[in-house]
Formats: structure tokens, C-alpha cells, sequence
């Protein structure tokens, strides 16, 4: 067997490849930690239950899925440990499933049931819910009458729910900026509300 001779640069050059390709994937970490960081920065909520929040979305969506499958499209959003439950589930049975699994999970503090029962929503009609959302965050930060952070906002079927910890006057602002955007059939106020 022959051996070959190393050559120091080659190590040097292999070495820095294998350096650079362990950085280069810690970047997305450390932005979206960083973008993770300044959204709860400007939120009401410590740290702690902006966390929190986090976790019941996660541990709960995964459960629901796991025991109602497929033919359920199920969305939670969690503030505060108000827990909004929307989409589309195949009966009743499965929305009182879907209910007890949310009211069983540590942390949650209310619940507002909101599933319709019926068949999923189609791909174009979430896509459409999607841009309602996004012109509603735009016009609340066009407006400038609040803090866009204050104000969660989630369009299911065209309908606009608005959530957060805010005080009467953001709220009643946050309704009337999100009734007079194109495409928003109703909103409804899953607010909490600052003494």
C-alpha cells in the first residue's frame, strides 16, 4: 500500500470548508431567535407566557390532529392562554373532542370554540384568508392608532378574529380598521381587556 504524503494546506482548506458549513447553518438559529426575541419585545405579554403560548399552539394542534386526522382542518392560537380554536371539522362530536382536548392542556385559561362543521376549506380560500390577514396587520400599521403588536389577528372563511391584551379604545380601533378592509365578512373580538 502506498502512502500519499498530507498536505497541510489541503488540511487547512478541508478544515475551513467543515467550519463554514457548521456556521453558516446556526445563521437561521440565531436570526430567528433574534426575529422570536423582538416580536415578544414588543408584545404585551412577558416572555414567559409569550412562550407558553408557543407551547399550547404546538402540543395541542399535534393532538387534534392526531385524534380527529384528516378530515379535520383545525387552527389554535393562544394568548394569554385564551385559546381560539377555528376551521373546519366533520361533526359535532369531533368539535367537542377538539374542545376537551384544549381545556386538558396545562396553561389554558378559556377556550372560544369558533370550528364550523362541514367539509375542509379549500387551498384558494385559506390563501384568501391569508391576504385578509395581511391587509388588516397593514392598515392597523398604516393607521398608527395602536401598536399592530397589541393585536393578534387570525381570518378563517373571510372572518376576522382579532385577539390580545388590550385596552377598550385599542379594541374598538382594531374593529373598526379590520370591518372596512376589503374581503372581511365579520370580525369577532376574542379580546382581553386591560383594566
Amino acid at each position: 500500500m502506498m502512502k500519499l504524503p498530507i498536505n497541510p494546506l489541503a488540511i487547512k482548506l478541508f478544515a475551513a470548508v467543515a467550519l463554514a458549513t457548521q456556521i453558516s447553518a446556526c445563521v437561521p438559529v440565531v436570526v430567528g431567535g433574534a426575529a422570536a426575541t423582538g416580536a415578544m419585545a414588543a408584545d404585551r405579554r412577558t416572555s414567559g407566557i409569550y412562550v407558553e403560548d408557543q407551547n399550547i399552539e404546538l402540543k395541542t394542534v399535534k393532538k387534534i390532529h392526531d385524534t380527529l386526522g384528516e378530515e379535520a382542518h383545525v387552527n389554535v392560537t393562544s394568548f394569554k392562554g385564551n385559546v381560539l380554536l377555528t376551521g373546519e371539522v366533520p361533526s359535532e362530536q369531533a368539535k367537542t373532542q377538539a374542545g376537551n382536548i384544549i381545556l386538558g392542556t396545562e396553561s389554558v385559561r378559556s377556550l372560544t370554540n369558533e370550528l364550523t362543521i362541514g367539509p375542509k376549506t379549500t387551498l384558494s380560500s385559506r390563501a384568501n384568508d391569508s391576504f385578509i390577514t395581511s391587509k388588516v396587520k397593514t392598515q392597523f400599521v398604516t393607521e398608527n392608532r395602536f401598536s399592530a403588536n397589541y393585536v393578534k389577528v387570525v381570518t378563517e372563511n373571510s372572518i376576522v378574529y382579532l385577539m390580545g391584551y388590550v385596552t377598550q379604545k385599542e379594541a374598538d380601533a382594531a374593529v373598526e380598521i379590520a370591518r372596512n378592509v376589503s374581503g372581511v365578512t365579520t370580525v369577532v373580538k376574542v379580546f382581553e381587556y386591560m383594566p
